[in-house]
Order: C-alpha cells, then sequence, then structure tokens
C-alpha cells in the first residue's frame, strides 16, 4: 500500500464505512457527526485516492437513492489465520470481510512453531491461489493464537498450552513469505472483534467464551476488545473452581479449563465407558479407540444418562466461573463458541442456569447467553477485522 497517510477525519470515516457494513453518505454523516459537506467531500477524496468504492444503489426511503460505500476491493486481500489448539484455518478475505477461500486441517500446537508456521504458510499460499491473489497483493496479515499475546510486539507470553511458543516472532516468520503487517492476537480476542463487527458496534460491553481444548474469554468494553495491561486479559481457563480439584497443565489445582473443557468432557465419558455406567459410550471407544466431546454430545442427545452428567457438570463449572466475570463485569451478552458448542443445547441449557443462580440479579436482569452466531467463522473473521482496523490505525498515526 504505496497511498499517503491518512488524515483523523479520513481515517474517521473509512473506519466508518468498515464498521457500518456498506452506508451511504447520509448514514455515514449522522454515524460520525460531521456535516453533509464534509462527509460528502472526505469521501470524494477517498474515492479518489482509491480507498471507497460506490457499490450500487441503497433501497429508496421516499426520495433520492443513495450509493452505498465500501472499501475499495483494490487495496488488496487480507490473509487471515485462526489457529487452535488441536486445528488451524486460513482465509483469504476482501478488505469488507467477504471469505474468498478458505481452508483448515487438524493441528497440534504443541509440535512447535517450526512446524506449525511451516503448515500455516503452506495453507497460505494455497488460499491465496485458490482465490487469485498474489502475494505482493497482500494488504495485511491477521493471526489469532490460543495463548495470552503481549500486543505491541505480537509474541506469545508464557502460553500455558504451548510452551515452546513463548517469545517465537511470528511476525518474522510471516515475513519471509510477505510484505505486508502482520498483527497477531488471542483467538477469543479475535472471535470478540468478529462479534463486534456483526453487531456494526452497537453492542458495548459483551464476552466471548471460547470453550475447546481450553477455556478463554474476549472482553468488548466500549465497544473496543480490552487486552488488560500486558495482553492477559480474559484468561478465565485458570480460575480456580476447586481447591481439590486436579492439576492443570498451568502447574495449580482445580482450574475450570482442566475440570470442565474439551479434554476433561473425554477424559470422563472414557471412564464410563470403561466403567460401565454407558454402554453407549463404551461401544462407541470399542470401535474408534477413542472419545471425543462431539461422542459424548450424541449420546446425551440420544439420553444416554452418563453422557447427560458429564454434558451438564461441565457447563454448571463454567458457568460457575462465568458468574463471577459476570458480577465484576456486567455485560450484556455472553457468547458462547469452541468446539463445545458442537455437543448440544444441554450444555448452554446448564451454563446458564449456574449463571443465572449464582449471579447478582442486578447483572443478569438482561444479561443474554447464546451461542455465536459467527460459530466456527468467527476467528477467521475477526482475524480479518484486527488486520484491517490496525493496518488502517497505523497509515493514519503519521497524519493529523
Amino acid at each position: 500500500m504505496n497511498r499517503a497517510p491518512l488524515s483523523a477525519r479520513e481515517l474517521s470515516v473509512l473506519e466508518g464505512v468498515f464498521w457500518s457494513h456498506g452506508p451511504s453518505r447520509d448514514t455515514l454523516s449522522s454515524r460520525l457527526n460531521f456535516s453533509k459537506t464534509r462527509a460528502n467531500a472526505v469521501v470524494a477524496g477517498l474515492i479518489e485516492q482509491g480507498w471507497l468504492a460506490e457499490v450500487g444503489l441503497r433501497e429508496s426511503s421516499g426520495g433520492r437513492r443513495a450509493e452505498t460505500l465500501q472499501l475499495h476491493r483494490g487495496l488488496g486481500a487480507l490473509l487471515c489465520a485462526d489457529l487452535g489448539a488441536t486445528s488451524l484455518e486460513v482465509a483469504v478475505l476482501t478488505p469488507d470481510l467477504q471469505v474468498l477461500a478458505r481452508r483448515g486441517e487438524a493441528v497440534d500446537v504443541r509440535d512447535g512453531p517450526g512446524r506449525v508456521l511451516s503448515r500455516m504458510r503452506t495453507l497460505m499460499r494455497e488460499v491465496i491461489a485458490s482465490a487469485g491473489v498474489k502475494p505482493r497483493q497482500v494488504m495485511a496479515i491477521g493471526v489469532g493464537v490460543p495463548g495470552p499475546v503481549d500486543f505491541a510486539s505480537g509474541q506469545l507470553v508464557e502460553p500455558p498450552l504451548m510452551p515452546q511458543w513463548g517469545g517465537y516472532s511470528i511476525r518474522d516468520d510471516l515475513h519471509a513469505d510477505y510484505d505486508a503487517p502482520v498483527w497477531v492476537d488471542n483467538d477469543v480476542n479475535l472471535m470478540a472483534l468478529g462479534e463486534l463487527w456483526r453487531l456494526k458496534r452497537e453492542l458495548a460491553n459483551f464476552l466471548v467464551i471460547k470453550v475447546g481444548t481450553g477455556i478463554g474469554c474476549g472482553v468488548v468494553c466500549h465497544g473496543e476488545v480490552y487486552r488488560g495491561a500486558n495482553g492477559s486479559a480474559g484468561d478465565v481457563g485458570h480460575i480456580c473452581v476447586d481447591p481439590d480439584g486436579p492439576r492443570c497443565h498451568c502447574g495449580n489445582l482445580g482450574c475450570v479449563e482442566t475440570m470442565a473443557a474439551g479434554p476433561a468432557i473425554a477424559r470422563e465419558a472414557t471412564e464410563a465407558a470403561q466403567t460401565g455406567r454407558s454402554a453407549m459410550l463404551a461401544e462407541q471407544l470399542a470401535e474408534c479407540g477413542e472419545l471425543t466431546p462431539e461422542d459424548v454430545g450424541r449420546a446425551s442427545r440420544a439420553g444416554d444418562a452418563a453422557a447427560n452428567a458429564i454434558v451438564q457438570g461441565s457447563g454448571t463449572l463454567i458457568g460457575q466461573m462465568l458468574a463471577s466475570v459476570v458480577n465484576f463485569f456486567n455485560p450484556s451478552h455472553v457468547f458462547v463458541g469452541g468446539g463445545v458448542t458442537r455437543i448440544g443445547p444441554l450444555f448452554l441449557a446448564a451454563l446458564r442456569q449456574s449463571v443465572y443462580h449464582r449471579s447478582l440479579a442486578l447483572s443478569t436482569r438482561h444479561l443474554e447467553i447464546q451461542y455465536t452466531p459467527l460459530g466456527d467463522r468467527g476467528g477467521l473473521i475477526g482475524a480479518g477485522v484486527l488486520a484491517l482496523q490496525e493496518t488502517l490505525r497505523s497509515r493514519g498515526r503519521v497524519c493529523p
């Protein structure tokens, strides 16, 4: 991107267009509290510079039909990666976050950055080729990782699930293939950014909980993702729910992550199968050699009592932890995502019941708890939001 630096007004207009999902000039003027004359002048300049494009007429509200604005696709493509503890998803997005191509595969982050990032770069080459995008057309890269990130440096800091990754520069690794800015953040923060974009920033204070191999929380406060002083805000998986519970991989006892996340669900299911408490799970274990949370969900939906107890127990413990967070933060919504969403509605029902039972009445009076509407696309969409937003802001910092 070799365009001139952005003024503060130009940056405001570009961000307004991005977060409004294709507004008209009048909508933009109202949203930004600009006069129509000022908004029209800034928009005209950004169209001339190739930042914005007019993409068709909006439906008439009684007068002249207004033009819809969006970020110009000629700006380039966003290359996005959502790395989980056991999975990797990569996609190419347009500047307005339309998915052009997507690839995914199973990985194990414990294999270390060398092996995992080699696979990430391979998938990135495949998706940009599939989308007809050249490496030089990549305008920015967004990456989500399952651990605490120092946002300024883009490096993981003592990540419990990723013991070999602390201090490793993902940015330098990807810069070997792309001359584009690389932005790295915690994977749940990216899910929160994705939901914030979906909602057009109309919700200012909400939480996104991801339950998979680990448990994390993205915190949106006053319309921005809150990362804390050092990037570890939302690391709720290591909140203790039982001081006499099993030892967590972080070294402490009774963390909700080690008692209620995906591996705990699978572990309890295996025990139920081996001790004769569930014939259905025993049959599945004999057939496949191992059990997954999805197996437990299927057994639960089929009416298996042991599976139901496991699902309810996980939801109750996570709800117990979440009740404290709800009392502290008082969000309007809690969105639940991650692999656990595939085990069915009983999990969410148990989580809700636990939160409502343990939280203060004022904290839950208008609280809504639901699965994430973006589903498994949330991390990739959030990576696109991160890449686009931070790249625009970096273009505006040098020009008042």
